[in-house]
């Protein structure tokens, strides 16, 4: 990245977008990419002003966000609807309109912030047919937040000459800890189903 100079702006501008729009982005590293942003902006690598690193991002990540929802809400019924699916299931659809219409607007918030968990809540949300104008606004508050936070984060920490020397390393147990943080309710909704078929 640092080799591409300004022209890494635009690759991370990309993989911000397929991350957050495209299924197949699910295993790009967006907190990383964000983070280390900042850093190469910290530290002159990156000779872009911060500001309008934050922006572009928070644009690639909105406008990924809106694809995502735009494909989820197209595709959705063609492909939850068929039946016998093994994967696509229509009870999945239904559970996340119950979902949404319960935690919607918190769910697109946070979901920024949780690998692969914003890529999939995306499609979801257009799947399960979320009103387009709330989805719109929260994604984008979302968006400004999540882009601006770890950007920043990554700008100021940046400057700490230890985790400058060794951000490899940081990073790494960064990404450790939110998949771990982020496993824990998918745990802990297996335990409680695995006690409810113990009990019938």
């Amino acid at each position: 990245m640092e080799s591409m100079g300004s022209w890494a702006l635009l690759v991370f501008a990309l993989i911000i977008f397929a991350e957050c729009g495209l299924l197949i982005g699910f295993f790009l590293p967006g907190d990383t990419l964000l983070f280390i942003a900042g850093l190469l902006v910290a530290t002159h690598k990156l000779h872009v002003n911060l500001v309008a690193v934050i922006l572009i991002l928070v644009v690639a990540a909105f406008v990924g966000n809106i694809v995502g929802y735009g494909i989820g809400r197209k595709a959705g019924p063609l492909v939850f609807d068929r039946p016998n699916a093994k994967f696509f299931k229509h009870e999945y659809v239904e559970k996340s309109e119950v979902f949404f219409a319960k935690y919607g607007k918190v769910a697109v918030i946070l979901a920024r912030f949780v690998p692969v968990v914003r890529t999939v809540a995306t499609v979801m949300a257009g799947v399960s047919r979320m009103d387009a104008r709330l989805y719109t606004l929260y994604s984008a508050i979302g968006g400004v937040v999540w882009v601006a936070g770890v950007t920043v984060a990554g700008y100021f920490l940046g400057q700490i000459q230890f985790i400058a020397d060794h951000v490899d390393v940081i990073l790494v147990g960064a990404v450790v800890v939110v998949v771990l943080v982020s496993a824990v309710p998918a745990l802990l909704h297996l335990r409680q189903r695995r006690r409810a078929a113990e009990a019938g």
